[in-house]
Order: structure tokens, then C-alpha cells, then sequence
């Protein structure tokens, strides 16, 4: 292979943002695709072979574009770009950036990250009920929080509905004190957490207790009809059957629904059947509800995250009796699980 070299032009005002620091996103490249990259009076040398130093400059290129655009250049950004450039896609990565949901209430600009999330904001955007399903840190519960409240400021929805099952994540919390909303807070609090960045705690506080916004846990769900909302289901790997059907029967005319859930990450008693696997299974052909799979390139948290979520993913696929898997396998026939029951000595 012929080594060749290329200079890509950086305005200095980008410098900072696209090398990271102590030129730490530059070191990332060079190690990915084995180049060798030297900066130098606002210009960067890149050497290496062809194929290569043409995959390197495209991804800082559009680096240079986000930059411009205003976008903090992170860790997350240039994996994406590297990983996007392996699929002769990196372009994607700026038209990404096209897709404005909404802004926080400090200004920052809330959008999709990845392919993945983009094609989930799309779906949002065209189906009456969408299920996105992925691991941890893909942004699902967020990004379908902003749209939810996008919406609701753009008089599309009279009202924003946040629930999830109050399931503890394999710990016994016991009673806990205070009334009942006190009690089940601790629950909701991931959704709290999202409304008061996006809205603040006082635009938060002031539709709630208008009635316009309400966060509750699921079992208040049943025997209501709720029309022109803007519903949200989280964490539906919790629910069971029984409660996914209760759930998805309360939508009324004019709402819009999002389910969304971890398959990887399920609490419920061992032998439970999840209501979000059930829901896939039962609701895949119909055609006016979307189904969105995000995967570990759709993770947007620390670099690490992603990172660990390959590593059991590749961990469970070689050991499937590992502890993490045990309790959700039970025998299955014709796609649906099939309860075992087991005689005792007393039966026989």
C-alpha cells in the first residue's frame, strides 16, 4: 500500500472545539484509522494510507461543519463520524444536526444525536404510537420527553402524561414515608429530571398544577380515557401483559403515545413474561404503530457507556445462563413463552 499525504484546512476559531483537549480527538482518529496526523499554522497534515486519509478527511470535515453550526465537538461526536465513515455515511452526521425538536430553558438545542434516534424522532413525528426500544443512554425516554413537550407548546396536545411501573430494580425498599405521591416520586424521579431541564422547575410546577402535566405511576392508568395527550410509557420492560394491554386501551382521540423500554434490563419477578415483549410480538403488523430499535451505537452518554453495553451484550450472547439472562428465559413455543408447571411429589 502507497502512503500518501493530504492537508486539510481547520480555521484557527474551530481548532479547540474539533482537536479536543490536549488534542485528544485528534489521537482518537489517528488511532482508528491507523494515520498519522500532524497540525500546524491552522492546517493539518494527515499520512497514511489512501483509503484511509480520505476517511479521515471527510470526518473532519464534518467536524469543521458542526463546529461552525455552533455544536460542541465531544468524545461522542468523532466516534460517531469515525464509525458513520466506515459505512461511506459521514455525511449523515451534519443532516442530523438539521433536526431541531426544541431548546432547554437554558438555550441549548435539543436534537438527535445518531441515525438511530433520528429515525425514532421521525417516527414520533408520523405514527400515533411508537415503541422505542434500545439499552441505556440511547435517549429514548429523553428525546421522546422533548418532543412531547414541544408538542405541547405548539397546542398540538392539551396535556403531557408521563407514567412508568413503580418496580424496584432488584432491591426491596420497603415502606416509605410520607403521602403517596412522596412514595412513588422516587420512581418518577428519571422523568422529573428530564421536565425540569427541558421546562424548569417553574414551568414544570405551574402547568401541573393547572392539570396540563401529570406524572404518575401506572397502576393509575386504569379506567381512564385520555384524549389530546401526549402520553409516555417508560420503562415498559416492567410491565406485564396484563398491564401493557390496560396501558395501550386507555389512548383516546387526539393523543399520541410513547412506549419505551430496555430488554436488557428487566425487573420483574423471575418467570414474569414482560408486557414490552409481548406488545412487539402481538402489534408488529400494524401499520399505524411504529416500532424504533436503537442499539449501542446510539449511545449518547459518557463514551463508556457504550463501551459497557457492548461488553454485556458480547458477554451474554457466549454465556446465556449468565445471571443477567437467567431469569427471563423460559421454554417459548410459537414466538410466545410457555409457562412450565412442575409437579410436586404431593401431585403424583
Amino acid at each position: 500500500m502507497s502512503i500518501v499525504e493530504t492537508i486539510i484546512d481547520i480555521p484557527a476559531e474551530h481548532e479547540k472545539n474539533i482537536f479536543g483537549q490536549y488534542d485528544a480527538y485528534i489521537k482518537i482518529i489517528e488511532k482508528t484509522l491507523n494515520v498519522t496526523i500532524v497540525s500546524r499554522n491552522n492546517e493539518l497534515k494527515v499520512i497514511g494510507e489512501n483509503a484511509n486519509v480520505i476517511k479521515a478527511k471527510s470526518v473532519f470535515i464534518q467536524l469543521v461543519e458542526l463546529s461552525r453550526r455552533g455544536n460542541t465537538i465531544t468524545e461522542q461526536n468523532v466516534n460517531y463520524a469515525l464509525s458513520l465513515c466506515f459505512e461511506d455515511k459521514e455525511e449523515a452526521i451534519v443532516k442530523i444536526d438539521d433536526d431541531l425538536i426544541c431548546h432547554t430553558i437554558n438555550g441549548k438545542p435539543i436534537k438527535p444525536k445518531t441515525l438511530g434516534q433520528k429515525a425514532y424522532v421521525d417516527q414520533i413525528r408520523k405514527k400515533m404510537i411508537v415503541f422505542g426500544v434500545g439499552p441505556a443512554g440511547t435517549g429514548k425516554t429523553y428525546l421522546a420527553m422533548a418532543m412531547a413537550i414541544n408538542a405541547f407548546k405548539n397546542d398540538e396536545v392539551g396535556k403531557i402524561i408521563l407514567t412508568r411501573p413503580a418496580i424496584e430494580a432488584g432491591e426491596k425498599l420497603g415502606f416509605l414515608p410520607g403521602d403517596l405521591q412522596s412514595k412513588v416520586d422516587p420512581y418518577l424521579r428519571p422523568l422529573y429530571d428530564a421536565l425540569y431541564q427541558i421546562m424548569g422547575p417553574e414551568g414544570y410546577l405551574r402547568n401541573t398544577e393547572k392539570g396540563l402535566i401529570e406524572v404518575a405511576p401506572l397502576a393509575y392508568m386504569r379506567g381512564r380515557t385520555l384524549d389530546n395527550a401526549f402520553i409516555i410509557l417508560d420503562e415498559a420492560q416492567n410491565t406485564t401483559p396484563a398491564q401493557m394491554k390496560m396501558f395501550l386501551t386507555r389512548i383516546g382521540f387526539g393523543s399520541k403515545v410513547i412506549v419505551t423500554g430496555d430488554l436488557s434490563q428487566k425487573d420483574l419477578p423471575s418467570g414474569t413474561k414482560s408486557g414490552l415483549d409481548e406488545a412487539i410480538q402481538v402489534l408488529g403488523k400494524i401499520d399505524d404503530i411504529g416500532f424504533s430499535y436503537l442499539t449501542s451505537q446510539d449511545v449518547v452518554r459518557h463514551p463508556l457507556v457504550q463501551k459497557i453495553v457492548k461488553a454485556y451484550d458480547a458477554f451474554e450472547s457466549k454465556n446465556p445462563n449468565s445471571s443477567a439472562k437467567k431469569k427471563d428465559r423460559m421454554p417459548r413455543k410459537n414466538g410466545f413463552q410457555k409457562v412450565v408447571k412442575v409437579k410436586k411429589d404431593s401431585d403424583k
